[in-house]
């Protein structure tokens, strides 16, 4: 296991999920965005913010997916992409992805030898989920901080976390407290 807090990926805190009149509304978004507020702290500049876009051009099965939500194809400069204010002023760096996952190149580079990525954000169940599976492949620990995330409905929150709690030790669901007492002072 590593010591130390790691590196924290905060995932997709934008207006697009916070607000509450957006078709992708996350309905429990303020209660991931204290957890995230709580974590950052312990992290200082070793956090990367990701904001999903949507391609300029959607290509194979992305198609299909677009064409269920329109209003998404939208500019990647568009208010919607944006992070919310409070996360905006802290986003020292950021990664944008038109995919789930934002296990990128740029991500991964991120980390150190050693490093275990930590994360936070929306959603839990599409999200940091494609994100977690994709960085534990790679053969990074990671650990999912579950009251500083949150899914699209309570239902969908609990079951992601229960099924990437079955792909320990690779991936390990935690608390804000219980991370921060690990990290220690």
């Amino acid at each position: 296991m590593t010591s130390g807090p790691g590196l924290l990926a905060v995932i997709d805190m934008q207006r697009v999920f916070a607000d509450p009149a957006s078709p992708w509304a996350t309905p429990r978004y303020a209660d991931a965005a204290a957890g995230v507020r709580g974590l950052l702290p312990a992290f200082a500049d070793r956090v990367t913010f990701t904001r999903f876009l949507a391609p300029e051009e959607p290509a194979g099965a992305w198609q299909a997916y677009y064409a269920q939500w329109p209003f998404a194809l939208q500019p990647q400069d568009a208010g919607l992409w944006e992070l919310t204010d409070e996360f905006a002023a802290l986003a020292g760096h950021v990664v944008d992805a038109t995919t789930f996952g934002k296990w990128t190149p740029e991500l991964a580079a991120r980390l150190r030898p050693d490093d275990r990525l930590v994360l936070a954000g929306v959603s839990t169940d599409c999200c940091v989920l494609s994100t977690a599976l994709a960085a534990a492949d790679a053969g990074t620990e990671v650990l999912v901080v579950a009251d500083a995330c949150a899914g699209v409905d309570d239902d969908s929150h609990l079951k992601a976390l229960q099924i990437m709690e079955l792909y320990r030790p690779l991936i390990r669901v935690t608390s804000v407290a219980d991370l921060l007492a690990e990290a220690g002072p």
